[in-house]
């Protein structure tokens, strides 16, 4: 499933990303990648022990956690400290991979299982040309661009590109998720009776009818959680 969640950011919260990431010294952005998407990936990133690195992970992580949509979407158990990426000049693409089953948490506590991964795109649309995220799935391949403070989740099983960026630059955080609900699948009904039943509430109220659906919809998630 490929969700968006527009304006995750507010402008103040936008706003001061840009502003942190503005004097942000880059590095090659290999340092993440696994050993086939070492071979495709050409972008920077913004290192562990960058300055901003902390004040910017909090900021997104608070606006994930205030999310409804989010939350629906991904069902999230565990979510992996964010990071900062950056495709201009020479180093402008990443080819069409994987992500890794499992991502280690930055401090090399432990891992995470990456059932879900999501883009917040911190650069407006008009700010760069190419740059777009290409993700394969049953359906096709869907090439998405959003505006800044903008959010894409889609499952990490998935394979995805990120096109050449011809002009200017395309600045984003990306992150993975562990899902309480592992398989895709089920992640995807339960999201659908979710919208439905928000829907359902705000057409006829909390009837009888919609009290027993979110009791079906609770059950299930509880069947199927980790």
């Amino acid at each position: 499933m490929l969700q968006h969640v527009p304006d995750l950011l507010t402008i103040e919260e936008l706003a001061e990303a840009r502003r942190l990431l503005a004097s942000a010294a880059w590095v090659d952005g290999k340092v993440t990648a696994g050993t086939q998407a070492a071979t495709v990936k050409n972008n920077q990133q913004l290192p562990e022990n960058a300055q901003q690195m902390l004040a910017l992970r909090q900021l997104v992580l608070v606006a994930l956690n205030r999310s409804a949509l989010f939350f629906t979407a991904a069902l999230p158990s565990k979510i992996l400290p964010p990071f900062f990426n950056r495709y201009s000049g020479e180093a402008n693409h990443y080819g069409f991979h994987v992500d890794n089953a499992m991502r280690m948490l930055p401090n090399g506590s432990g891992y995470v299982r990456a059932d879900v991964s999501a883009t917040l795109f911190l650069s407006e649309p008009d700010e760069y040309e190419g740059g777009e995220l290409i993700i394969e799935d049953t359906f096709g391949r869907h090439a998405v661009k959003l505006k800044a403070g903008s959010l894409v989740v889609y499952p990490s099983s998935s394979v995805h590109q990120v096109t050449a960026v011809t002009k200017g630059a395309r600045v984003a955080c990306f992150m993975f998720i562990q899902s309480m609900v592992r398989d895709a699948e089920k992640r995807r009904l339960l999201y659908d009776m979710d919208v439905s039943l928000m829907q359902l509430r705000h057409a006829v109220g909390e009837t009888e009818a919609v009290v027993h659906l979110t009791g079906v919809y609770h059950n299930l998630l509880r069947r199927w959680a980790e």
